[in-house]
């Protein structure tokens, strides 16, 4: 399944790319479930991210690699890839893009993301939607309104 959301900031695209941080990370996580960051290296192919997820007593491991980067005069995007997946997911790739519209920036999660089958795709869609749209007012709180 894919989601895709955008955000309309007031900076530049390469200063939004710059501040995808660890501070920016701990920043975007939802309320719900719990997450501790084990491990965050960058946005550079080759780091990686690591975090647990907590509900209630149980606790899932997910981890995640960064596979590309590139910035062009009109756009800047990395990719994280899950490598280790709490259930029910089996397949995860997030595209951070960012593209330069003159006096503003637009934010792109594009997410391709499966589980062990298709019904079970669709029962977690809109939980990942919300958690990912609730990014939204964050990005903007961070980069300003455009």
């Amino acid at each position: 399944m894919k989601i895709s959301l955008q955000t309309r900031v007031a900076q530049d695209y390469l200063s939004v790319l710059d501040q995808f941080n660890l501070d920016l990370f701990t920043a975007l996580a939802p309320a719900f479930p719990k997450m501790k960051v084990l491990r965050f290296d960058g946005s550079f192919p080759g780091d990686r991210v690591e975090i647990e997820l907590q509900v209630g007593p149980v606790k899932r491991r997910w981890t995640s690699l960064i596979t590309e980067r590139h910035i062009t005069d009109q756009e800047a995007w990395f990719v994280d890839e899950g490598q280790e997946l709490p259930a029910p997911l089996t397949y995860w790739r997030h595209q951070h893009l960012i593209t330069h519209h003159g006096t503003y920036s637009i934010i792109h999660d594009l997410i391709e993301f499966r589980t062990k089958n298709r019904v079970l795709d669709y029962l977690v869609y809109p939980v990942l939607y919300a958690q990912f749209a609730l990014r939204g007012p964050v990005y903007q709180r961070l980069f300003g309104k455009a």
